[in-house]
């Protein structure tokens, strides 16, 4: 439709240019029609162009309508092919999700096989397994058939031994009987002497019981409570009620006869850093450091009233000590409490008074009054108070202390009979 227009245009401006140049050359041939044939040959002259411009555009238009319908033939077969492509990707996608599809039934199906594999092998395992351990007992069967047949045979020898047996076994019951009668006699005999015997086992029993009466009076007159009976430094028994026999360091030297050593310090060789179990009990050794146990010195001091002797050497060399005289503990339901007297004041201080009636504290016994566990912070067994004043039980170095921090090197502790002081 646009092309006819177009080309109705262009016709109608040919036809009024054509007009116009006839209208013109009328008027000029008018004049002078001798010159039509000119006028007529100026007239081509003057449209030809137009015509041939006219044809051109004319050519132009028939060739773009051609153009044209191959462009819109060509759109609609693209169109066709558009749509024909858009089909064959949908195709396409439906294909790609069935080929994942299928590919994922495939990777299942290799699990499934790799799988099935497995079971294969280890069912092929275990009938190899299987196969061996038949083999084995076929091997275990025809050793066992062997084994039967020689049974079997040794079966004949033995029933014929047998019958032989059984008559050696009547001629042996024949003996028996008589070797029976003549047991019995021989029992009858033994039954005598075993009476017999009895007797004197219980003549033999009477006669120890006497014996051991006599040696327990014997210890018990001859063994004493104290060292007071001994005049040397070495070690002795004694017999305290409550514990029986035991052996103490007997010490006449430092202090005269008679003293019974219950502490000792000279050495560093023993850890006093022990248990309650362990100074209830005593530790240590009588040629180095020792303590001699807190049953012990509850025993011996509730007999009778004791004194306590203190022998300390400081760093520096010079000597020290002190009396109380009436030292004891009590017993263990009470915690061992310590208990003095009076203070004999010729050195430089009552250092073991703010001990007195406190409670011994050991690191897994604690009974002193201060917050923490002295024996615990000091390494070591004592009537700690928070904590002390002196602790002789203390490992060696800055700890082991007299009163107003005097650091020593030895100390030992002695006790003897108030009664055995002679003035």
């Amino acid at each position: 439709m646009g092309r006819l227009i177009i080309n109705a245009v262009l016709l109608l401006i040919v036809q009024e240019i054509y007009f116009v140049a006839t209208a013109t050359d009328q008027e000029t041939c008018e004049s002078d029609r001798l010159m039509e044939e000119q006028c007529r040959i100026h007239n081509y002259k003057t449209v030809k162009p137009l015509l041939d411009y006219f044809r051109q555009v004319r050519n132009e238009l028939e060739d773009k309508e051609i153009k044209e319908n191959k462009l819109n033939e060509l759109n609609s077969d693209l169109l066709e092919k558009y749509q024909e492509i858009v089909r064959i990707h949908e195709k396409f996608v439906k294909e790609a999700a069935l080929l994942d599809e299928y590919k994922n039934k495939v990777i299942k199906g290799e699990n499934d096989l790799q799988l099935c594999k497995n079971r294969v092998d280890k069912f092929e395992s275990e009938t190899n397994s299987q196969q061996n351990v038949i083999v084995k007992l076929k091997g275990d069967l025809a050793e066992k058939s062997t084994n039967l047949e020689n049974c079997e045979i040794q079966y004949k020898t033995l029933n014929s031994s047998l019958f032989e047996k059984d008559e050696n076994i009547k001629r042996f019951s024949e003996n028996i009987q008589n070797i029976t009668e003549h047991q019995k006699t021989i029992e009858l005999q033994l039954e005598q002497s075993k009476t017999k015997l009895i007797k004197k086992d219980k003549d033999n029993q009477l006669c120890r019981a006497e014996i051991d009466t006599l040696n327990k009076t014997l210890l018990n007159t001859l063994i004493p409570s104290s060292c007071s009976p001994f005049g040397d430094s070495d070690v002795h028994p004694l017999n305290v009620s409550g514990i029986g026999f035991f052996d103490v360091l007997c010490d006449s030297q430092l202090a005269g006869p008679g003293w019974i050593v219950i502490q000792q310090r000279v050495g560093g060789n023993e850890s006093f850093n022990r248990d309650w179990a362990t100074y209830r009990k005593g530790f240590g050794s009588y040629r180095s450091d020792f303590f001699i146990g807190l049953e012990k010195i509850h025993r011996i001091t509730s007999l009778q009233r004791f004194e306590l002797y203190i022998h300390l050497v400081a760093v520096n060399g010079s000597i020290y000590n002190a009396r109380y005289d009436d030292f004891k503990i009590s017993d263990e339901d009470s915690g061992y409490k310590l208990s003095l007297g009076k203070f004999d004041e010729t050195i430089v201080g009552d250092a073991m008074r703010i001990g007195e009636n406190l409670k011994f504290t050991t690191f897994d016994r604690d009974n002193d009054i201060g917050g923490g566990n002295c024996a615990v912070q000091y390494k070591s067994g004592w009537w700690h108070v928070s904590c002390y004043n002196c602790n002789l039980n203390a490992p060696y170095g800055p700890d082991l202390v007299w009163y107003i921090r005097i650091p020593l090197i030895e100390a030992k502790m002695l006790i003897r009979p108030k009664k055995a002081i002679k003035k």
